[in-house]
């Protein structure tokens, strides 16, 4: 009987075969994960420096970079080895550790924006009570729970395809593992598998687009019962980041896993922005679009810079 077990390499073949076009690619996306890691890294150093940001707010967008900055180096690293490789290929075990990560992390973000939209009608609706309920041991119990959930579900749907058996000549079309990916390789029927891939994506993403849903709607209703037209602009500005995010992060997400198996260039672009371009856009637009953000990077580039000049 054939040891399947014994594969110990996928291959990843995910963006393009043609040399000159990985060169391009390498260069674009060398560059695109410099500055996801400069932009998450100078946020999190402008938060942790700056007192007027240490909020509940604030709070969740360090935890937001830090998982960006955490999802882009699960994936982007690899993808650039590849782009310069001849073979292309990846550990097995490297690629269900991959595969995990990736999962785990992007479960996370998706908690964490729900939490973040809540903290926005926290913020809106009672903003003289804010302080007091989100306190700090309440963010500290949201995110640990946002971990928890994520992590639980990662190690659950991850654990089935450790116990998977692969046979030879496996080659991923994507330019990373996913669990969806890696079910396919397996040597036996693994539609349970799937069912329960299937399963707890649904209910754990559309679970937490509906609450952000549902925050939005009461904070709308919030704002439209303020009479003052100032008032009402500020209140929306606020969210205009976090909305944003959201709708960068679940709807190239939601396209990504919903689009039909067909071969289309556009299975590899939607994930790509899903997990390489999203990563370095969230502190992009925190730091053009947030003014408390422009305000603390003023100060800090008086505090530390005019006195050289």
């Amino acid at each position: 009987m054939k040891n399947y077990s014994a594969i110990s390499e996928f291959i990843l073949f995910g963006l393009s075969t043609d040399c000159h076009i990985q060169a391009v690619l390498f260069v674009l996306f060398l560059l695109v994960y410099l500055l996801t890691l400069t932009g998450n890294f100078l946020m999190l150093l402008l938060i942790r420096a700056d007192s007027h940001l240490h909020t509940p707010m604030y709070f969740f967008l360090k935890q937001l970079f830090f998982l960006d900055l955490c999802h882009s180096s699960v994936t982007v690293p690899k993808m650039l080895e590849n782009l310069l490789s001849e073979s292309k290929t990846i550990f097995v075990q490297g690629c269900l550790a991959q595969a995990f990560f990736v999962f785990a992390t992007g479960g996370t973000e998706a908690c964490l924006l729900a939490v973040m939209a809540y903290d926005r009608y926290v913020a809106i609706s009672s903003p003289l009570l804010y302080g007091q309920v989100m306190s700090k041991q309440l963010c500290v119990g949201l995110v640990w729970g946002s971990c928890g959930l994520a992590f639980a579900k990662a190690v659950i749907n991850t654990l089935l395809a450790v116990k998977s058996d692969f046979c030879e000549g496996q080659t991923i079309p994507h330019f990373i593992c996913e669990l969806s990916s890696v079910f396919l390789l397996s040597c036996y029927n693994t539609s349970i598998n799937f069912m329960l891939l299937l399963c707890s994506s649904i209910l754990h993403f559309f679970g937490t687009f509906i609450m952000i849903v549902s925050s939005y709607a009461c904070i709308i209703s919030t704002i439209m019962s303020i009479t003052s037209t100032s008032s009402q602009s500020k209140a929306f500005s606020t969210c205009s980041s976090h909305l944003t995010t959201v709708i960068f992060f679940y709807g190239s997400g939601f396209i990504s896993y919903l689009l039909p198996t067909s071969g289309s260039p556009l299975e590899i672009i939607f994930p790509l922005q899903y997990s390489v371009i999203t990563p370095m856009l969230n502190s992009l637009i925190y730091s053009l679009q947030n003014k408390e953000v422009k305000a603390a990077m003023g100060r800090m580039f008086r505090k530390y810079f005019r006195p050289l000049m």
